[in-house]
């Protein structure tokens, strides 16, 4: 079904179908506050926005929480009007867009520096703060950091590097460096008044919260916070120096707090807990860092405040509030050709020390607008969904009809997939895409502003997800992990319209669905669950083997003609009928193996990206091949040259047609030592006795699909050799180890190397009992430097 609607942009969108995932590049540098803000791929955005918008059109950003991709639009050139009410997230989009020049930076910490604190100068008095003695050559240096304990008074190690003797690394605390944090400790009373003060008045009701907040912090980094920002406010200082010495500044307050958990830290925080043991970083040093930080990150995109204009060449401009208030001024004045955005995922850390470091840095006034964010300490789904409801709707209203929406998802978990499917089907938006590679990346999500005549919602059908979830798991060909099952249910439920009815909270609407979905799974016995635990969420997720036929022969009749309809690779059942081996038998990785051994030969020296983009669209989707299982295939056959990757010399096919016909006459050759006969039968070489008895069944392959050789071997798993080349052994423990169906198969079956054959050609005495011995003795996970020696 195709239907053609033009929006702002002039584009013609779709009805649902299963796009690729837009493949992008990790960014060189994380950039500042990165642990908090969406980790995103680069350029993603910019293969999307000319399928759907113009260049110089409007863009709409209606979160505004990842300034990176914002600004990948801005120098795609288009004019991206976002709207941001977190002023610390405005900063960094401000920052990004236009930063001050490195020599601003450097002469704003240089000025800060030089200012006396008594009868010193401020960096060596901060730097005092931070002293300890080397271990080794008895030296005062500075710290790297001091590590605490939850609860304890002072801490019980520093981390250091010498600069005399080189001597570095934890050592347990001294009791100088205990005096010290006491003598400190002493006047936190003071210093932690002050920072109350510029967040909230003595009688504001919100004080509390911000009390609760800044516990947070030790005495220390917040003496050294308080002390810097009282110097900030005082030093004259051009604007742009200003604007370089603040964002050092709010590098520091990250820096500061007790959510650095050591030895191994929290890398994405996401509530304010207090790890068991943290770390307390020297705050000068992070100073001094942020100089790189921020000046490798910079941008130089025009940026403007709303309601200024921009060129047509592109830029940013911010409204600073709700998209509520925005959508009546927009929709007079501006033509929104398409809305982009990473949805806000619930983070009560950031938003809460964002209402913080908003007050420290520009006063109670800046707190304002976002002091709520200081009040809530639970944010669950239920209210994620009313929010993002609450955009949507808004921007209903405010887009012209078709307009397309491109939504990111960062770190998806179903809980958070459901909520924003279900807020979007809500305000009246329709799903026209959905494609996921793994729970580690972010989901990319197509939606249009549907119509404005109210819907017909639907009830949810328990039989309509469960055949979703089947015919992913059909299509797929072996077990998929939670999320993309509940994907699959999802898109069933918004295609149906059936995710919430009108009169339904959203807390009852996330509750039904998630019953839904998961009754679908374990009270179904033809799915397999493959997990040590009970809940529905671990593990793996797969078909019976029978039902996995018999639903593969469903779908490729009433598919036929649809080359997506994937291989499958089962064990055939005498009341199925057999399936074409392209068309159905292949699993989901043994296709993406193909593909990509496929590419390389048409296409030697290709970057990695060329790859994706090939790739891609062949499994579009939920059957997005992940970078683990790419990189598993060219590991097993190419090599790298630089950035560019072309097969090995022994995996050009002349030279495995050549080694197959090799390995087959040595194969022949140790049959006919052993006194058996060799006798090829479809795909198979068998050894026969002399009562024409198969003694042992070989199946050669130059590849690594496992799975096909299994099931094209009629002969008993005990009998049956599997034959590979020793390149191929790490993608078939890969295989393995994503498919537990797999691997269970293949305890079944001997798998041994090409090198063992050789071997065991060259040996001058063979028996039947040694050869046994012989390929018992080569399991697939072992290196050749353990090769038993002939």
């Amino acid at each position: 079904m195709n239907f053609a609607l033009r929006p702002a942009g002039g584009c013609i969108l779709t009805a649902m179908e299963h796009q690729p995932y837009l493949p992008g590049t990790k960014p060189a540098d994380p950039g500042p506050l990165s642990r908090f803000t969406p980790p995103l791929e680069e350029g993603v955005l910019t293969r999307w926005l000319p399928l759907h918008a113009r260049p110089g059109t409007w863009v709409l950003d209606p979160f505004g929480f990842s300034p990176r991709l914002t600004l990948e639009a801005a120098r795609a050139g288009y004019r991206v009007l976002v709207t941001v009410n977190n002023p610390i997230t405005r900063f960094l989009l401000e920052m990004s867009a236009r930063p001050p020049s490195e020599s601003d930076f450097k002469a704003a910490l240089a000025e800060l520096a030089v200012v006396k604190k008594g009868e010193e100068r401020l960096q060596a008095h901060l730097q005092s703060l931070y002293l300890t003695t080397c271990e080794n050559c008895e030296r005062e240096i500075g710290a790297e950091s001091f590590l605490w304990r939850s609860g304890e008074d002072v801490p019980y190690a520093r981390v250091y590097k010498c600069p005399h003797c080189e001597d570095a690394g934890e050592r347990a605390a001294t009791q100088q460096d205990i005096e010290r944090a006491k003598k400190i400790a002493a006047t936190d009373g003071l210093h932690r008044s002050r920072a109350f003060e510029r967040v909230a008045a003595i009688n504001d009701e919100d004080r509390i919260y911000a009390e609760e907040a800044i516990a947070h912090y030790l005495p220390r980094p917040l003496y050294f916070l308080t002390t810097v920002i009282n110097r900030l406010d005082g030093l004259k200082l051009t604007p742009e120096r200003k604007r370089a010495l603040t964002a050092l500044i709010l590098l520091a307050c990250d820096a500061g707090n007790t959510l650095w958990g050591h030895p191994f830290e929290r890398p994405r925080p996401r509530q304010l807990n207090i790890p068991n043991q943290y770390r307390e970083h020297n705050l000068w040093m992070m100073l001094e860092r942020g100089l790189s930080l921020w000046t490798e990150t910079g941008s130089g995109v025009v940026i403007e405040a709303w309601p200024r204009k921009l060129p047509e060449s592109g830029g940013i401009c911010i409204y600073e509030g709700r998209l509520k208030d925005l959508a009546r001024e927009v929709k007079k004045e501006i033509p929104i050709a398409a809305v982009i955005g990473s949805l806000p995922r619930p983070n009560q850390a950031f938003w809460t020390l964002s209402a913080l470091w908003a007050g420290w840095l520009w006063g109670r006034e800046a707190v304002e607008p976002f002091k709520v964010a200081l009040r809530r300490r639970r944010y669950d789904w239920a209210w994620n969904a009313t929010a993002l409801h609450a955009m949507f709707s808004h921007l209903f209203d405010l887009l012209p009809l078709g307009t397309s929406f491109f939504g990111l998802l960062p770190e998806p978990e179903p809980s958070f997939l459901t909520s924003a499917l279900t807020a979007a089907s809500a305000a009246g938006f329709d799903l026209t895409s959905l494609a996921l590679r793994t729970e580690h990346d972010p989901i990319q999500l197509t939606w249009r502003r549907g119509e404005t005549l109210k819907r017909e919602v639907n009830e949810p059908d328990l039989e309509t997800v469960r055949e979703a979830m089947m015919a992913h798991l059909t299509e797929r060909g072996e077990p998929a992990g939670y999320l993309h099952l509940h994907a699959a249910g999802l898109i069933a439920l918004a295609e149906a319209h059936a995710l919430k009815k009108k009169e339904m909270e959203f807390d009852e609407a996330l509750r039904m669905t998630q019953s839904l979905i998961q009754r679908a799974l374990s009270d179904d016995e033809r799915f397999v669950h493959y997990s040590s635990g009970e809940s529905v969420e671990t593990g793996m997720w797969g078909l019976s083997s029978i039902n996995l036929s018999r639903e593969a022969t469903k779908s490729l009749a009433q598919r036929e003609g649809d080359s997506s309809v994937a291989g499958l690779d089962t064990q055939r059942t005498p009341s199925v009928r057999p399936l074409p081996r392209n068309d159905m038998n292949d699993s989901l990785s043994d296709r993406i193996e193909i593909a990509i051994v496929t590419f390389l030969q048409k296409n030697p020296d290709s970057i990695y990206l060329e790859i994706e983009d090939h790739l891609y669209p062949q499994f579009p989707g939920l059957l997005t091949p992940s970078k683990g299982m790419i990189y598993a295939v060219l590991d097993s056959y190419a090599q790298r040259d630089g950035a560019a990757w072309r097969l090995r010399p022994e995996d050009v096919a002349a030279a495995r047609r050549s080694e197959l016909t090799t390995i087959t006459a040595m194969l022949e050759a140790v049959g006919k030592r052993l006194n058996y006969v060799t006798r090829k039968q479809d795909k198979n070489y068998l050894w026969e006795d002399g009562t024409n008895n198969v003694v042992r069944a070989f199946y050669i392959l130059a590849s690594a699909l496992i799975g096909r050789a299994m099931s094209e071997t009629p002969y008993p798993p005990e009998k049956t050799i599997v034959v590979i080349p020793g390149g191929r052994a790490g993608l078939i423990q890969y295989k393995a180890g994503r498919d537990p169906s797999l691997a269970a198969r293949m305890k079944n079956y001997r798998i041994v190397k090409y090198r063992l054959l050789r071997a065991l050609f060259e040996v001058p005495v063979l028996t039947r009992e040694t050869f046994e011995e012989q390929i018992a003795s080569d399991p697939l996970e072992k290196s050749r430097s353990q090769m038993m020696m002939f």
